[in-house]
């Protein structure tokens, strides 16, 4: 990134000495000593999510999975807004972009760039460019011709500005401008208006955030009380065998993808899976109606609006199709579901699902699978078997997903091992026994899903685990970092020649490793995957939860989570990663007295406080990680907290508010 306060002069041949060092890094040559260092980095990162820099037409985009509300509220919002600023631009050559949260392109006008408009603008997709780059360092950002990895765009400047979302500052997207190189001219000369724009945008997002709480709020309780709607004529005046007399606490859930609320009816009726169902239903209607709501407009390129998914498409009701639809839940769920789409400001911001009974009478069980049928899916449907690891759930994160569409890619193009590294707790070990269950069953035609031998270098030699890999047999070798000479040894010398069987192994980044592990983790450098931190990946908090949170106990509601608790979660820099989140969910499982959903106040200090409000240095950084790691060990007692890290309760309190401060 090129630094906005640099100035005018000595930039170009700055940008020449970048250009040839990026001719040399291509080449695989040494590079000069005065190449930016997070220049270079990005280059690296682009290498190694394998980004073809010669790439001449626009990459080809996968089908989306269903966009989250957030990110049509973002569209919804920022379209007017960039619609009045667009003829700012002021020359043909200009390009305005908005990019949601995955930088994918939502809406574009200008220039007539198609290289520029590609769907998505992830760094693992196109290497690095400035809205990638604004996102992850959540600031106006700028990257000049040469900076770029891609050939396609080494004659572009483009500055970035993130988009935050009012109430939490969570970035929901970026707006950019890009244009021919200009970088002789200091900052890019469409900073200001990228800066204006992303202002506007908030400021609408304010105006339409506030209130729509309320607006779902009043809709849940009309929804309890058989008003409006969300229910038939006289629903609940029938079911209590009055005369038109509204229902006390009919089931009724509300969710808007982030939040829910759920009735006591409604608890005593959904199990785990049927409201993990109703939610997903719900999330991707809702995501489907708000695009059909508000089309891209015509100067983004066909190939943008052709990949997401139209409403018509699927196979879940659209609700701008229809007032209410009905979802189907999992075989012998105990109730039917109708959701009826909330709107506020025109925009789709909820659903309010109304459950009734099944069962209670013969009409109700026919009318039960009457429903089944109209909607073409059989009473299972619904059911959906979640891992944490995996490819099951259709995760937010881009990183995430792009971590496990290349390593599923590796282990199906061939044979040869594959290497997971992620911090501790990511779900190395998860991943790599999917991925070996599968190609156990292509490779060695072993039944899908047979446990493959695991051997953990930690708990002692795992060279016998070597010998069956030898012999033909699938392996997971799990803590590579601990491996012993006498079986680093071994490893180099199987990889010379690898047997025709499943090899997976993960390593977990440490100190540095000594020339026989280095040896090791060159060989599979060509076949590793880095898998992110749970930190990386907080829009993915919410779907883990749904998968790691058990069944209530019969007759006990299941567990839910306030909006307030949400946003800690997902602000908690977890240096536990999903392991940290396991053990939460399971204590408060365990231990919780309270009812309701989960307040932030029930949660762990280290959660509850929440992230530094300020910039930290590396070194502030480190210490704050090392604080919160004590802290959680200690179960967030500070007092054992200050003596296990040596110091005074006193410092200890004093830094965690220096932290906040």
């Amino acid at each position: 990134m090129t630094s906005t306060e640099q100035p005018s002069v000595s930039v170009r041949p700055t940008l020449t000495s970048l250009r040839r060092a990026r001719e040399l890094f291509l080449l695989g040559r040494q590079l000069p000593d005065d190449v930016p260092e997070e220049v270079v980095a990005a280059w690296k990162r682009a290498r190694f999510f394998g980004v073809r820099h010669d790439t001449r037409g626009p990459v080809p985009d996968p089908a989306p999975p269903p966009v989250r509300p957030e990110g049509s509220a973002l569209l919804a919002a920022a379209r007017p807004v960039l619609e009045r600023i667009a003829p700012a631009l002021g020359t043909e050559q200009a390009t305005l972009l908005l990019t949601d949260e995955r930088l994918r392109v939502l809406w574009a006008t200008g220039g007539g760039r198609d290289d520029l408009c590609r769907f998505d603008l992830s760094e693992q997709t196109v290497g690095v460019n400035s809205a990638a780059r604004a996102l992850s360092t959540r600031g106006r950002a700028e990257v000049h011709g040469p900076e770029h990895f891609l050939d396609l765009w080494q004659d572009v400047s483009a500055v970035s500005v993130p988009v935050l979302a009012p109430d939490t500052g969570r970035p929901l997207g970026t707006v950019t401008v890009a244009s021919t190189l200009c970088a002789e001219c200091g900052p890019h000369p469409g900073a200001a208006l990228a800066e204006a724009a992303a202002d506007a945008v908030e400021a609408e997002l304010l105006a339409r955030s506030q209130g729509a709480e309320r607006v779902l709020l009043d809709a849940y309780l009309a929804a309890v009380r058989g008003e409006g709607r969300h229910c038939r004529d006289g629903e609940a005046g029938r079911e209590r065998g009055g005369r038109g007399r509204p229902e006390v606490g009919r089931a009724v859930v509300v969710l808007d993808g982030r939040s829910r609320l759920v009735s006591e009816a409604a608890g005593r009726l959904l199990s785990p899976e049927g409201l993990e169902a109703l939610e997903r239903g719900a999330v991707a209607a809702v995501g489907r109606a708000a695009f059909a709501a508000v089309p891209l407009p015509s100067s983004v390129p066909s190939s943008v609006p052709s990949s997401v998914p139209s409403a018509s498409s699927s196979s879940v009701p659209s609700p701008v199709a229809s007032s209410s639809y009905s979802v189907p839940l999992p075989e012998g769920a105990k109730c039917r579901a109708t959701l009826t789409p909330v709107t506020h400001l025109g925009s789709v911001i909820g659903v309010v699902a109304v459950l009734v009974p099944v069962g209670r009478t013969a009409a109700g069980a026919d009318e039960r699978g009457g429903t089944a049928a109209v909607d073409g899916h059989s009473g299972s449907g619904g059911g959906v078997d979640v891992g944490v690891a995996g490819r099951s759930v259709a995760w937010h994160s881009v990183a995430w997903r792009h971590a496990v569409d290349r390593a599923t890619e590796l282990v199906r193009s061939s044979s040869e091992p594959l290497l997971l590294v992620g911090e501790r707790g990511t779900g190395k070990a998860s991943l790599a026994r999917e991925l070996a269950g599968e190609l156990a069953a292509e490779l060695a035609g072993e039944p899908a899903g047979e446990p493959l031998l695991t051997a953990d270098a930690a708990e002692g030699e795992v060279h016998a685990a070597l010998e069956a890999w030898a012999g033909g047999r699938a392996v997971l070798v799990r803590h590579a970092e601990r491996l012993t000479p006498r079986d680093v040894a071994a490893l180099n010398s199987l990889l010379e020649a690898p047997p025709v069987a499943p090899l997976l192994v993960t390593y977990t980044p440490g100190p540095a490793p000594g020339p026989c592990l280095q040896r090791l983790l060159d060989s599979l450098a060509a076949r590793t995957v880095t898998l992110p931190a749970l930190r990386e990946r907080p829009e993915d908090i919410r779907d883990l939860l749904d998968s790691l949170t058990p069944g209530p106990a019969p007759g006990e509601p299941p567990l839910t989570w306030s909006l307030d608790a949400l946003r800690a979660l997902e602000q908690h820099p977890w240096p536990g990663n999903v392991t940290e989140l396991v053990h939460l969910v399971r204590a408060l499982t365990e231990q919780r007295r309270a009812t309701g959903p989960v307040r932030r106040a029930e949660l762990p200090d280290p959660v509850r406080e929440g992230p530094a409000a300020r910039q930290l240095s590396p070194m502030e950084r480190a210490e704050r990680a090392a604080i919160l790691d004590a802290l959680h060990r200690h179960g967030g007692n500070k007092a054992r907290t200050a003596v296990a890290l040596g110091i005074a309760r006193a410092t200890l309190y004093r830094k965690l508010r220096g932290y906040r401060g």
